[in-house]
């Protein structure tokens, strides 16, 4: 079966969504479904079969992401999308109405993943606004999308709550994105450390994301200036760019730690962030907006130990206590976490031992055979 995919981003803009979308795309035809995209073009990106790119400008104060012209997305999705069983719909801006007006006008069915939790973020972008005008708005917004669809993919049961509480009545099909298991299997942490400057017994806690408000960054400063009282030579690492990078630097000077953190920016998925993950000695993650936490796989897929809230989407991921450690939302107790891992060797490696074999459970394959079958159903294959 064909399947149309169309979203407002796309590599090269790194964030979960375009990973789930290239995780997907990639692992969906070993099910026998040939997936089309179309997004947008951010630069002189090659031509690749199947990826239709549509030009665009860069959004005002977000550079990173780009609005296409409306009349030319249309029209690219609803040529696409004639020969296609369905369309899957991925991000909530132009791509949402393109994707449903195309799905009406063919007859065909038409889906969407509810990637991010956009009432628990806005009042980051909008601090002028009442937070709770912002959330009404959110809510009212998602729930009008979510129904005018055949069916919602979400990636954890808290995102289907979540839903079902803002009145969405359509179901909710849960199934999170699958980890690429081939491209985190191993990484030279050697190497990494030397390329960096980073001694060889330097304790290292690792952060990989957008450095974005809601990633909750700042937290994990707050932890990481806790735990230096004990172990002064603990070193933090940020992965990745976002709107939160100026303040967050801003932040490290103001709490003294400027020989406790390095941003490193983006890096390249296929060799660089590999050898990072493997560098590290923990990895650490505060968000309470994560929809997923498809970073938290990663990391355990290559043997590193985790220190993470158990919020909203990662509970799914973290409920079963293996691989990781999580403390309460407290910044005292979360340092406490991060020392205890980093002190205790032994406790170290049985943790990796038992992240590397959870990971396997999220692997890509087996998670886009059941999003194959939902689309089977859902075309009247099933």
């Amino acid at each position: 079966m064909r399947v149309l995919m169309v979203s407002d981003v796309y590599f090269p803009r790194v964030n979960g969504v375009s990973t789930s979308i290239e995780t997907f795309r990639r692992s969906l035809a070993e099910h026998g479904v040939e997936v089309r995209l179309v997004a947008p073009r951010y630069g002189d990106e090659r031509e690749v079969a199947g990826i239709r790119r549509i030009p665009g400008w860069k959004v005002p104060r977000d550079p990173e992401d780009r609005l296409v012209s409306w009349h030319k997305l249309r029209a690219a999705v609803r040529e696409e999308a004639v020969d296609c069983d369905l369309i899957h719909v991925q991000t909530p801006f132009l791509a949402h109405y393109a994707g449903l007006g195309a799905a009406r006008r063919l007859g065909r069915p038409v889906i969407a993943t509810y990637h991010t939790l956009f009432e628990e973020y806005l009042h980051h972008y909008a601090p002028m606004l009442p937070a709770a005008w912002l959330k009404a708005l959110a809510r009212r917004f998602s729930r009008g999308q979510c129904n005018a669809l055949d069916g919602v993919v979400v990636p954890s049961t808290a995102m289907r709550e979540r839903l079902y509480d803002y009145g969405v009545t359509v179901p909710a099909h849960v199934l999170p994105t699958g980890i690429p298991l081939q491209r985190f299997e191993a990484g030279d942490r050697a190497s990494f450390r030397e390329r960096h400057g980073i001694p060889p017994w330097q304790p290292t806690a690792l952060f990989v994301g957008r450095v974005a408000h809601e990633k909750n960054i700042g937290f994990l400063l707050g932890a990481l200036a806790i735990a230096r009282q004990r172990l002064p030579e603990l070193l933090l690492l940020v992965t990745g760019e976002g709107p939160a990078l100026d303040s967050l630097r801003q932040q490290v000077e103001t709490m003294g730690l400027g020989g406790n953190v390095r941003f490193l920016g983006y890096l390249d998925r296929a060799g660089e962030l590999p050898d990072c993950y493997a560098a590290a000695d923990i990895f650490v993650f505060a968000s309470r907006t994560e929809t997923q936490g498809l970073v938290l796989l990663e990391a355990m897929a290559m043997g590193l130990p985790v220190v993470a809230l158990a919020a909203m989407g990662t509970r799914d991921i973290l409920a079963p206590g293996r691989g990781c450690l999580t403390p309460d939302d407290d910044v005292t107790a979360f340092a406490q976490a991060m020392l205890t891992l980093l002190e205790d060797a032994g406790l170290r490696r049985r943790l990796a031992e038992e992240a590397r074999a959870y990971a396997r459970e999220w692997a890509d394959d087996r998670l886009a055979g059941r999003l194959a079958g939902l689309y089977q159903a859902l075309a009247g294959r099933g």
